[in-house]
């Protein structure tokens, strides 16, 4: 088990599970420092005086061109997600019957977005979605 710095802040950051009709949920592969080349959900940190819904809304559109409402947005679970350089508190959302094709909106921080079968997932996940899935909030 990883012991984190004690100096370390604990940060808040959200994930957006996207689900298509078919059930696929929709990730993507990081190019960014923090979790190189794993699959994420969308997301990121809120902005100043950002509510965590607002920060859901605006980092999908940012990073998959993909706008949501918040009415969409359902509370799904929150992590504790302890990195070698940072420690966050992740508050995940699931949103259903996603039609919108994803685009790479941040090409220096994503390389592709893909859907993928819940029980088909990719190895390497982004810290986050492994603490997530451990919870099993998706029957998996």
């Amino acid at each position: 088990m990883y012991v984190a710095n004690k100096n370390m802040e604990m940060r808040q950051g959200v994930g957006v599970w996207m689900f298509n009709p078919s059930g696929q949920v929709l990730m993507g592969l990081r190019l960014s420092k923090h979790g190189f080349n794993t699959w994420s959900a969308p997301g990121g940190k809120p902005e100043k005086n950002e509510t965590l819904f607002d920060t859901a809304i605006r980092e999908t559109f940012e990073e998959t061109g993909i706008v949501l409402n918040l009415n969409s947005l359902k509370f799904l679970a929150v992590t504790d997600d302890m990195f070698p350089d940072s420690h966050y508190l992740t508050t995940h959302y699931r949103v259903d019957n996603v039609l919108s094709v994803p685009k790479v909106m941040e090409p220096n921080k994503c390389k592709e977005w893909r859907w993928f079968d819940v029980n088909k997932l990719p190895k390497n996940l982004f810290l986050s979605a492994q603490n997530l899935l451990k919870q099993k909030v998706f029957g998996v």
